[in-house]
């Protein structure tokens, strides 16, 4: 390793990861949805957001559909 590095001759470049990062929504959801999953947040120690989100990614990648009956 350098003793030291000069930053100003150091070139700038994308983020290769940048279509991977999260977007900030707002959503509505119902409060038993949002307890449902912060128990299981308690639970795994996994925090309820990324929970919601793991989900829906599952849900994405699988290409789960949702079956309404309407009453």
């Amino acid at each position: 390793m350098r003793k030291s590095y000069d930053f100003e001759k150091m070139k700038s470049r994308k983020d290769p990861y940048a279509k991977r990062l999260k977007k900030q929504i707002t959503i509505r959801v119902g409060i038993d949805t949002i307890d449902y999953f912060k128990d299981m947040a308690e639970q795994t120690g996994v925090p309820y957001q990324n929970l919601i989100d793991s989900y829906l990614a599952d849900c994405a990648a699988s290409h789960r559909k949702l079956h309404m009956k309407w009453v």
